[in-house]
This record gives C-alpha cells, sequence and structure tokens, in this order.
C-alpha cells in the first residue's frame, strides 16, 4: 500500500486539477516521464558477487547484495541425459578450438529450458516492519521476485551442468522510512546488483562435478557486460500514475495521493537488445512480463474526503472503479516504444554502472 499523506480536501483538489492539465503541472516542475534524481554506487559489498546502493533525492536509500551459491539439482541425473559428441551419436554441437572442448558455448547449449524458478530468491527487509511475514514485505517481495522469475533467461544462466546450479540469493534492504511507494527504488536497486553480478567461470564439463576458476578477473557477468552495448538487461519495474487523460512516471508521495490509478509495470529485454540503434522493425528489444494495479491512497482516504465535500463540488473526490483500457495500453506504450521511458531508463541505469 503506498504510504498516504496529510493533505487537506482543498489541497488534494489543487493538486489533481494541477496534474489534470494540459500541459499537467507536477509539484516539483517535472516532466511526465521525468525521474526523481538519484544517486547510486556498485561493488560496494565485497563478499557478495553483486552489490548497489541507490538514493532518490528524498532521502530514501535501499543497498542490494547478490550471493550465488552452488547446490546440488534435486531429482537430477547424469544417466541418459550427458549430451554427447557426433562421433557417439549425439546431436550437440561441440565446437572445437586448438583440439580442446568450447566448454561455454557446450554449457549454453544445454542450458536452455534447464533452470527452475526455485533457484532464485529474493528477501525484502524494511524498517519498521518487524516481521518478515508482514503483508507489505511479502507483497514487494514477490513482485520483485515475479519480474526476476518472468524474465525466464535469468534460470537458466544459474544452470552449471547435469545435477548442479546456482542458487542465487538477492537480499534487499530499505536504509530509511519510506517517503513514497518504494517498489521503484527497490527495483532499480535491484537492477544495477544484477548487472553488475558475476558468477566464479567454470572449467570443468557439464557432466562433471563442477570446478571454477579462482581468479576473480575471470568471473563471468551474469548479464550482459556493462561495458558492452549489445545483450540482455535485468528486468525493472516502473510505477505509472494516471490522473485525468494524463500519465506520470516516478510519482512523489503528493502526486500519488490524488491518482486515479496506480500500476506497476515490470520491463525485460530480448537477449539480443539493441542498447545503441534499432532493430528493423523499429523494436528496441524490450517486452512486457507483467502489469499489477496497485490501489491508490486515495481510495483507502475516500471516507473522510467524501465526507468532507459530499455537498461541495469545488472539491476532488476519490475517482471509483477500475482502470480503463485505454488507459493501460497508453501505459504500456510510452514504455516499450522505441526511444521511451524503458529505453531512456536503461541508457541511465548502464551509465550508473559504468561509472
Amino acid at each position: 500500500m503506498p504510504p498516504s499523506t496529510l493533505l487537506s480536501p482543498a489541497e488534494l483538489s489543487y493538486l489533481h486539477t494541477s496534474l489534470s492539465l494540459d500541459p499537467p503541472i507536477r509539484p516539483d516542475a517535472r516532466s511526465p516521464t521525468s525521474f526523481r534524481p538519484l544517486v547510486a554506487e556498485v561493488d560496494l559489498l565485497p563478499t557478495t558477487n553483486g552489490s548497489a546502493r541507490l538514493c532518490f533525492a528524498d532521502g530514501t536509500e535501499a543497498i542490494v547484495g547478490v550471493k550465488a551459491e552452488v547446490e546440488r539439482t534435486i531429482g537430477a541425473t547424469n544417466t541418459g541425459s550427458q549430451p554427447r559428441s557426433h562421433e557417439e551419436g549425439g546431436d550437440v554441437d561441440i565446437k572445437m578450438h586448438s583440439g580442446e572442448v568450447d566448454i561455454e558455448q557446450e554449457r549454453r547449449q544445454q542450458a536452455k529450458g534447464q533452470g527452475q524458478d526455485s533457484w532464485i530468491e529474493v528477501v525484502v527487509d524494511m524498517p519498521g516492519f518487524g516481521r518478515d511475514d508482514d503483508g507489505v514485505v511479502v507483497f514487494l517481495a514477490q513482485m520483485l521476485q515475479e519480474g526476476l522469475v518472468a524474465d525466464g533467461s535469468l534460470r537458466d544462466r544459474l544452470w552449471i551442468g547435469w545435477g548442479w546450479h546456482w542458487r542465487l540469493y538477492v537480499d534487499i534492504l530499505l536504509l530509511t522510512a519510506p517517503n513514497s511507494y518504494p517498489l521503484p527504488l527497490l527495483s532499480l536497486t535491484t537492477h544495477l546488483a544484477l548487472l553488475n553480478a558475476r558468477l566464479p567461470a567454470p572449467i570443468s564439463r557439464i557432466d562433471e562435478d563442477p570446478f571454477f576458476n579462482d581468479d576473480w578477473d575471470a568471473a563471468q557477468p551474469l548479464y550482459a557486460s556493462s561495458e558492452s552495448d549489445h545483450g540482455p538487461r535485468p528486468p525493472f519495474t516502473l510505477l505509472v500514475i494516471s490522473v485525468g487523460d494524463n500519465i506520470f512516471f516516478d510519482p512523489a508521495r503528493e502526486e500519488l495521493a490524488v491518482a486515479d490509478a496506480v500500476c506497476a509495470i515490470t520491463v525485460g529485454t530480448l537477449d539480443t537488445f539493441p542498447f545503441t540503434g534499432k532493430s528493423k522493425e523499429g523494436d528496441p528489444g524490450l517486452r512486457l512480463l507483467s502489469l499489477r494495479t496497485i490501489d491508490p491512497p486515495a481510495r483507502l482516504a475516500a471516507a473522510a474526503s467524501t465526507t468532507d465535500a459530499a455537498n461541495d463540488p469545488g472539491l476532488w473526490k476519490p475517482a471509483r472503479g477500475g482502470m480503463k483500457r485505454a488507459v493501460v495500453g497508453k501505459m504500456i506504450k510510452m514504455v516499450l516504444e522505441p526511444e521511451g521511458v524503458g529505453e531512456e531508463m536503461i541508457k541511465g541505469l548502464k551509465g550508473f554502472s559504468e561509472g
């Protein structure tokens, strides 16, 4: 549930009217697609495979650590499932380089479809919520894990070989009490941590017990290298609201208070995501992973506002009913279209990674 704000009915009416104008006027003078200023750093936790810290301008701060552990795959067996070379009658294309098997090529070929959702575990810790099973904490953790699982390609990257895999632990800590809905902050921090996460390079065959290169400089990025312009990127979730006919990204606390509808949109990338330039079809390589609606605070406080403004048509009253299909379609289009919000977000986050 987004945090509520203590505004009078007259203040809420003025804010709603300002956001409904054409062009709209936001309280902090941002454009509808602009995000609040933020500060970020990566690789700050030395004992993790990847980490990131991100702080919004309002002081809300989060830190994410990614840890990977080798684990035996339950129920896996080598019998009858090992790949064989062409001489043995197999159909796996094992390339030879200077007389040696290309181990990484073999692993990539066999990993497709081998991953399991249970190999990814997301834990969220927030100040003021003492229990791990608190409804807000569980909902946020499920939202974030939903995007990682829906991405599909991440779980396959955790496959090491027949009978072994990486278990990925994503620990998310909100360091300060949330001044606004914390989902975008936690998601963007997780994106940066995963983008910079690295796994030890395997030196064993996929049908052998796993052995790894102990040189961390040779470790392989979990996703596309932060220095690369092409390749998949971790999923991220954007918070989008509608006020009248206008769409706003990264809403502040006050804007959430008068939102007609609130939507969380999770976006992923294709394996051939072109970071610079577009595909022949003009598609930037983004795809919609999930979409959830969230009850705005206005509906929870509707009883008090309606009581005070029942007979005053000049005061704002919370909207009733669900979201219109046209509004949902407009939100998705603004995120996925070429040079849209989604592509600009990935460019901005890559800049933090390079820094």
